[in-house]
This record gives C-alpha cells, sequence and structure tokens, in this order.
C-alpha cells in the first residue's frame, strides 16, 4: 500500500507530460529531464497539459507504484510555474492538490518534526 508520509521526498514535474508514458517512461523523464533518480524512493508528480489529471511515479524498494487520478469534473486550480524542471511538494499540500484544493492558502498544521532533542 502506498502512503505519503511528512518523510517522504516528494517532487512535482513543473513542465506537462505526455501521459500515454507508462511507468518506464516516466522513470526516463525522472532521469532525463528531471535529473532525478527514479529508484531513489522520491515521489514524482506529474500533471497532463490540460491540467485534468495527475500521475504519480515511486519506486518503494521492490517495485513500481503508478498512480493515477482524472478528475470528473474540472481540472488543477494550482500547478507550479517556475523555471527550474521540479517543485518540493510536503504531503499535507499535495493531499489538498490531488483535491483541486489550493496548497499554499490551505491551513494545515506543521509537518510531523521529533521532540526529542539530540545530544551534542
Amino acid at each position: 500500500m502506498l502512503q505519503l508520509t511528512p518523510h517522504h521526498r516528494l517532487l512535482l514535474a513543473v513542465n506537462p507530460v505526455d501521459f500515454r508514458r507508462g511507468i518506464d517512461g516516466l522513470a526516463a523523464a525522472c532521469q532525463l529531464v528531471l535529473n532525478e533518480q527514479p529508484l531513489s524512493g522520491t515521489v514524482f508528480v506529474f500533471a497532463n497539459r490540460s491540467r485534468t489529471a495527475v500521475k504519480i511515479l515511486v519506486y518503494d524498494g521492490h517495485g513500481y507504484w503508478l498512480c493515477h487520478r482524472r478528475f470528473s469534473k474540472g481540472k488543477l486550480k494550482w500547478w507550479p510555474s517556475s523555471v527550474k524542471k521540479t517543485a518540493p511538494i510536503n504531503a499535507a499540500d499535495l493531499q489538498v492538490l490531488l483535491y483541486q484544493g489550493l496548497p499554499h492558502v490551505s491551513q494545515m498544521s506543521l509537518p510531523f518534526r521529533s521532540v526529542r532533542k539530540e545530544e551534542d
């Protein structure tokens, strides 16, 4: 089962991708276009050109997960625009994005962090 937690590294691919691509095509895009290693455990999030669907690719150590979410109505209200090829996002904001919300205006609690002090 795939769970998104605050411990995951999540990256949004800023530019849209061709959604005819499957696992191998998206893994190749991670390497060749995004300059990232698809086997690293990073969660990669892609959108199509019309922003009516999202694909999530992640390698969990045993194999790839490829999730495809197509919106029944409307499209994404927000997607990063940047000169960079990727944009980081946290797990809570990705959940908001997947429900067509606006992550930058959501009022979520801060991501998990340890309350235990490290010893010197």
